[in-house]
C-alpha cells in the first residue's frame, strides 16, 4: 500500500515549498528512487524545471517534463494533470488536489507550506488518504 508523508514547513513564503521539494527530490534521487513531481500549474512546471537546475550552488538534478508515449530515463519527470506511464516510484505532490493515479507509487510526498490557505488543503488531502487506510506521516520542518 502506498505510504504519504506530508512535510509541514514553518516558511510561508511563496518558494519555501518548491526550494523544499528540489531538495526532498534530490535527496530521492540520491537514493536511487525515480520521482515524478506532479504540479499545480504549466507556470509551476516551468519553475520547477528552473529551480531543478539552479536550487543550490552547484546544484543539478536530471530531469525532464514529461510526455506521453515518449521513453525517457530521467530520474525526475515533471507533470501537471497528466498521468506519467513509465515507471516512478515516488510521487511529489505540490497541487492542491491528489492526482488519481496517486495510489500506483509506492510512495507519495505532499509539501504543506506556512501560507494558511495551501494548509487548509493539505488538511483535506490528510483527510482522504486517511480515510481510506493509508499510513501517513508528518515531518515537520
Amino acid at each position: 500500500m502506498t505510504q504519504v508523508d506530508f512535510y509541514v514547513l514553518k516558511d510561508s513564503s511563496p518558494a519555501a515549498g518548491p526550494l523544499f521539494a528540489c531538495r526532498l527530490a534530490e535527496k530521492a534521487v540520491k537514493q536511487g528512487h525515480s520521482i515524478f513531481i506532479n504540479t499545480a500549474s504549466d507556470q509551476q512546471l516551468r519553475q520547477m524545471d528552473d529551480l531543478l537546475w539552479s536550487f543550490r550552488a552547484g546544484s543539478f538534478l536530471p530531469h525532464s517534463v514529461y510526455n506521453a508515449g515518449e521513453d525517457q530515463a530521467e530520474p525526475v519527470l515533471l507533470g501537471c494533470a497528466a498521468e506519467p506511464d513509465g515507471p516512478s516510484d515516488v510521487l511529489l505532490n505540490l497541487a492542491a488536489d491528489i492526482p488519481a493515479f496517486f495510489s500506483r507509487f509506492r510512495r507519495v510526498v505532499e509539501v504543506v507550506s506556512g501560507d494558511e490557505t495551501w494548509r487548509a488543503a493539505a488538511r483535506g488531502r490528510y483527510g482522504f488518504y486517511r480515510d481510506r487506510g493509508y499510513t501517513l506521516n508528518t515531518h515537520k520542518i
